[in-house]
């Protein structure tokens, strides 16, 4: 392994090369060998950054609970403008990118996994939970300016959402849903709400 190449963002570095062996690889693939080796950098500066593999993976889902956190500002923001159903399927095309989704699989994989990112304050079930939050949160702007139903139940409408969009992603096709795919799901699943 190389040694004495100096990294500018090591953890980031890191972070890159673990999400190209979980898409390549799998949850079970994904060992603290594998990210070395696919970093080009010595075991140990892995250990240099983080106190274990499983604090790495808990940094690493963080940081993809931030990227959502940022999506969801973004969303907010979209609130009043273009068609409500455009907005949402664009931000779960974004959110259920396949970084996401083998991320998903990760979490459900691994048991302590789950409970440090539980400790750390994440939704009971990371990434789909922010998710979660992230719709309802757009989805109540929108109800708040008119252009949803007052009386629509946004606490109910977003898992709807999140759950049928995470069944197309997943649903054992080597490709992605069609963006047309999408809409028709957030179409249909806010037909009663939408003004």
């Amino acid at each position: 392994m190389p040694t004495g190449v100096a990294l500018r963002d090591p953890r980031q570095h890191l972070f890159d090369a673990a999400v190209r062996v979980l898409i390549r690889a799998g949850a079970t693939g994904l060992t603290s060998r594998a990210v070395t080796v696919e970093a080009g950098v010595a075991k140990g500066v892995l250990h240099r950054h983080f106190a274990d593999f499983d604090a790495f993976l808990t940094e690493l889902v963080l940081d993809r609970i931030a990227r959502v956190h940022a999506q969801a500002a973004d969303l907010r923001d979209t609130a009043g403008t273009g068609a409500v159903a455009d907005n949402l399927t664009h931000a779960l095309e974004t959110l259920f990118e396949p970084v996401m989704v083998a991320v998903v699989v990760l979490v459900i994989a691994r048991d302590e996994l789950r409970t440090r990112l539980r400790a750390a304050g994440t939704a009971r079930f990371p990434l789909v939970g922010e998710g979660t939050a992230m719709i309802a949160g757009y989805l109540s702007a929108e109800r708040d300016l008119g252009r949803i139903a007052a009386g629509a139940d946004v606490d109910t409408l977003a898992p709807t959402l999140i759950g049928a969009t995470h069944l197309l992603f997943t649903g054992g096709s080597e490709e992605p849903p069609t963006r047309g795919a999408v809409h028709k799901v957030v179409a249909t699943v806010l037909a009663g709400v939408l003004r």
